[in-house]
C-alpha cells in the first residue's frame, strides 16, 4: 500500500475544505481496486447536519467516476492526534469495500482495518 501518495493527495486537498463555521479543514483519499485515487474534503453548511465528510466526498467522486471498488482511505487533519473517521463516514466506506484506512496528523500515523474500526458492519443484514 503506498500510505503516502494516499497521504500526500489528501493533505492536498485539505487546502480546499470549506470549514467557515469549524474552522476544521480535513481531507481525503481513497484508493480504489485498479489504482485510482480520489480526493474529497469537507463541506460544511449553516445546518451543520448538512455538512459532507471528507471521507464521503472523495467516495462520493470515486462513485462519480464509475468506481465502486474501494481500498483504502487515508484521512488527514491538524489535530492533537490522528483524526478518525465518524460513524457515518465508516459505514460508507463499508459499502464500498474498504478495507484499510490510514489516519493521521502532522506528526503521528496511524493504520487500522475498517473491521477494527465498525466491526459486523453488515453481518445479519445482508445475509438475511
Amino acid at each position: 500500500m503506498d500510505w503516502d501518495r494516499l497521504l500526500n493527495s489528501a493533505w492536498e486537498v485539505r487546502d480546499h475544505a470549506y470549514a467557515p463555521y469549524s474552522k476544521f479543514a480535513v481531507g481525503a483519499a481513497v484508493l480504489s481496486a485498479d489504482g485510482r485515487v480520489f480526493q474529497g474534503c469537507n463541506v460544511e453548511n449553516l445546518s451543520f447536519g448538512l455538512t459532507n465528510c471528507a471521507e464521503r466526498v472523495a467516495i462520493g467522486a470515486a462513485v462519480a467516476a464509475g468506481c465502486r471498488d474501494l481500498m483504502a482511505v487515508a484521512v488527514v487533519a491538524d489535530t492533537a492526534t490522528p483524526i478518525s473517521p465518524c460513524g457515518a463516514c465508516r459505514q460508507v466506506m463499508a459499502e464500498f469495500g474498504v478495507k484499510a484506512v490510514m489516519m493521521a496528523n502532522r506528526q503521528q500515523r496511524m493504520e487500522m482495518s475498517l473491521q477494527e474500526l465498525l466491526p459486523r458492519a453488515s453481518e445479519g443484514i445482508l445475509d438475511s
